[in-house]
């Protein structure tokens, strides 16, 4: 039997992460459980914003890129992300998308590499990372993207030059050994870049314990950056000066200021800048960043794993019998902080949900995903949404033919 409402109310009451809620908005009769895909908005994010477009952008203007020290955001937002990845504040800095951070890396690595020219990465990996992949293959003369026919580890050769890998995986929520990963990877010769996208913020990840030297990770998810909030890359201190990074735009040069008219990389991780950077965005993830001080990442593993297990067992309690099946690894040590069921109507049973207040998303071809993001869900929150889930297939409510109607975002 699976705990009942007193009993989670419990869990609650007795949560150390619960005061953190408060820092976030929530919409009423909602119960959010797509964090994993974009989280929620910090409550601080409208003053920090609205001060920075009436004050440093409307009052100081051009001047605030250095009395508001604009120009160095990227690697003061960077800075407050790396605690959350075991990281020095060195080794971290925000800029892009992933997917330009993702080339950026890649490149880079495959000229560290030389003359080894494959890229390993896997069948169902995020698309981004593969289509990337893909066009750096497609470009550089002799690269080629291995796809593996089972582990990943069995791909590694002497041939390999990357592995490609998501942490978390964004269908499955399967989460992969990074140290065991990465130390075949070196032991072959290989490079591994980490997609920490749906891991950062929700798992306890120690980067250079697990020996790993490149990451990339988005801002919008379990960081609450806001949509299309920048992306962040790592790059282990060791390996930074041994990079050329491919996008050789002036604020990744030595003086950007200095306007030569030949290209000179900057020290550490500012190389791995581009264009100048989004500030508004930028300080929106400032922002959402700053809602981890003082937060336990320990901590949040712990409830990330304690949600997900908490909504696996009252799905399979409640609602057997309707062809739910379980896509995630049941052991929370193999897991993130998503799980997904599989069902051949996923996508209207979803729009169903939401319908009901309780949003998660649909990943083709048939996966209903629920994320659960330690900061600002509860264990009631978890319960009740198994319930609307019950009620919907019991009642067959799905079946109503405008649930059938694709949206472009799913």
């Amino acid at each position: 039997m699976s705990a009942s409402l007193a009993d989670v109310r419990a869990l609650d009451a007795s949560d150390p992460l619960a005061p953190v809620r408060q820092r976030f908005v929530l919409p009423k009769s909602v119960i959010y459980l797509d964090g994993n895909s974009l989280g929620v908005p910090p409550v601080a994010v409208r003053g920090r914003l609205d001060a920075a477009i009436a004050g440093a952008w409307g009052e100081g203007l051009v001047r605030s890129w250095n009395d508001a020290d604009w120009i160095g955001a990227p690697a003061r937002v960077g800075g407050k992300i790396a605690p959350l990845i075991g990281a020095d504040a060195g080794e971290v800095t925000v800029a892009d998308s992933t997917s330009v951070n993702l080339y950026k890396l890649m490149v880079a690595a495959l000229a560290r590499q030389a003359p080894r020219r494959v890229i390993v990465s896997e069948p169902g990996e995020f698309p981004t990372d593969l289509y990337v992949a893909q066009g750096v293959a497609q470009t550089l003369p002799g690269v080629t993207l291995r796809l593996a026919d089972g582990p990943v580890e069995d791909a590694i050769d002497g041939d390999v030059a990357l592995v490609l890998v998501s942490h978390v995986h964004y269908r499955t929520g399967a989460r992969r050994d990074l140290a065991a990963l990465t130390r075949r990877a070196r032991e072959a010769g290989a490079l591994v870049l980490w997609d920490l996208s749906h891991s950062a913020g929700a798992m306890a990840i120690d980067l250079p314990a697990a020996g790993a030297e490149l990451a990339v990770g988005c801002g919008y998810k379990y960081l609450n950056g806001g949509p299309g909030a920048p992306s962040w890359l790592y790059v282990a201190r060791a390996l930074q000066r041994e990079l050329v990074q491919p996008l050789t735009g002036w604020m990744g040069h030595a003086e950007p200021f200095g306007f030569g008219d030949d290209y000179s990389p900057a020290a550490g991780m500012d190389r791995f800048l581009c264009g100048t950077p989004p500030i508004l965005s930028l300080l929106a993830l400032e922002c959402g960043v700053d809602q981890f001080e003082g937060v336990d990442m320990a901590a949040v593993e712990a409830k990330a794993e304690a949600l997900a297990g908490l909504f696996i067992a009252r799905v399979e309690e409640r609602c057997a019998g309707h062809d739910l099946t379980l896509v995630t690894p049941r052991d929370p040590r193999l897991r993130g902080s998503h799980v997904s069921f599989a069902h051949e109507h996923a996508y209207e049973i979803m729009q169903a949900m939401i319908e009901r207040g309780v949003i998660g998303d649909f990943r083709a071809p048939d996966v209903l995903r629920c994320g659960f993001t330690p900061l600002y869900l509860g264990y009631e929150d978890v319960w009740r949404a198994v319930e609307i889930l019950a009620d919907i297939l019991a009642t067959g409510a799905w079946r109503d033919p405008r649930f059938a109607v694709r949206a472009r975002v799913t």
